[in-house]
Parts: structure tokens; C-alpha cells; sequence
């Protein structure tokens, strides 16, 4: 009789155990997919908030990008965006007192996460490391986090950089 009930024990023990396993896994299985399914969502926000803009498309005549000078104002970037190859090449010109700037929207040691540059006030921040850059310093670049500078040139009013300057930079993008 004694063997009897510590046999019916021993079932009953096993009986919650395994009511209790299954609760567990079944709470396992609801946290985990809950996990899944805000952490796709946290990817999603990065991916959308990381991601590099896109800008106006620059006037392309011949084997030039056309920029009126006249479209920029003084001491602030005025960002465009040349599509090459299925790549945003992404580039901004800066209107000083006496002379025009052109620069990649990317660094030598940044571009690689393909953020960019923002700008705030007389400074441009990358996006990615936050280093800001005074606009009246950026012509010197001296840094790796310095947006590249691309040749252009001023004619009639008009700045012009060569397609194939920008299209040798698809690597940065």
C-alpha cells in the first residue's frame, strides 16, 4: 500500500512537471517571438534612419553636371544627388564670398556606412562618427572625416563638374 501511493505521488509530480514544461515553453515560444518581431522592427527604424538621403538630380548637359550659381546661398550646402549605375552619388557645393565648392557627400573613413553629411548651422556633422566640420574650413580638409573635395570649374555663371569626376566616385556610395 505504502509503494502504492508513492507511486500515485511520483505521477502526480510528473503530471505538473510536465504541465509546467509545457506552460514554460509556451511562454518561451510568446518571448521569443516577441523579440522577433521588435527587434525586425528596430532593424527596420536603423535601416530607414541610417540611411543616406536623396536629393534633387543636378541638370546634366553633355559631359557636364550644370549648376546656376545664382540657385546657391552664401555659406550654405546645397546638396544633389547624380544617379550612376543604380548608385546615388550624392554631392554638395558651397558658395563662399569669393569662390564655389564642390564636395562628395562622404569621407575617406565614413563613406563605407554610406550616411553622409547633415547640416546645422554653419557646420556640417557626419552622420555616422557626429564630427562637425565648420563651412568656412571645410575647403582646407584636413581629417579623414572631411568631405572629399571634387573639382568643378565656374562658366558664365554656371558651376560645372565632369560626369566622369562624380562617376569615379561611385565607390563612395
Amino acid at each position: 500500500m505504502a509503494c502504492s501511493r508513492i507511486y500515485h505521488v511520483l505521477m502526480a509530480i510528473k503530471d505538473l512537471s510536465q504541465q509546467g514544461t509545457m506552460k514554460a515553453v509556451h511562454h518561451a515560444v510568446k518571448c521569443g517571438l516577441s523579440f522577433l518581431v521588435a527587434a525586425s522592427f528596430l532593424i527596420t527604424s536603423l535601416s530607414a534612419c541610417s540611411k543616406q538621403p536623396s536629393y534633387p538630380a543636378p541638370q546634366r548637359i553633355g559631359a557636364d553636371i550644370v549648376i546656376e550659381t545664382s540657385d546657391l546661398e552664401l555659406e550654405v550646402p546645397k546638396f544633389y544627388t547624380y544617379r550612376y549605375q543604380g548608385k546615388d552619388i550624392n554631392f554638395f557645393l558651397l558658395k563662399m564670398s569669393d569662390r564655389t565648392l564642390s564636395f562628395l557627400d562622404a569621407c575617406r573613413s565614413c563613406y563605407t556606412h554610406k550616411m553622409g553629411y547633415r547640416c546645422d548651422g554653419n557646420e556640417v556633422i557626419c552622420r555616422y562618427c557626429k564630427m562637425r566640420f565648420p563651412i568656412g574650413k571645410l575647403e582646407k580638409g584636413i581629417g579623414n572625416c572631411y568631405p572629399i573635395r571634387i573639382e568643378g570649374r565656374i562658366d558664365g555663371g554656371k558651376y560645372l563638374i565632369s560626369v566622369a569626376t562624380l562617376e569615379s566616385s561611385a565607390d563612395k556610395f
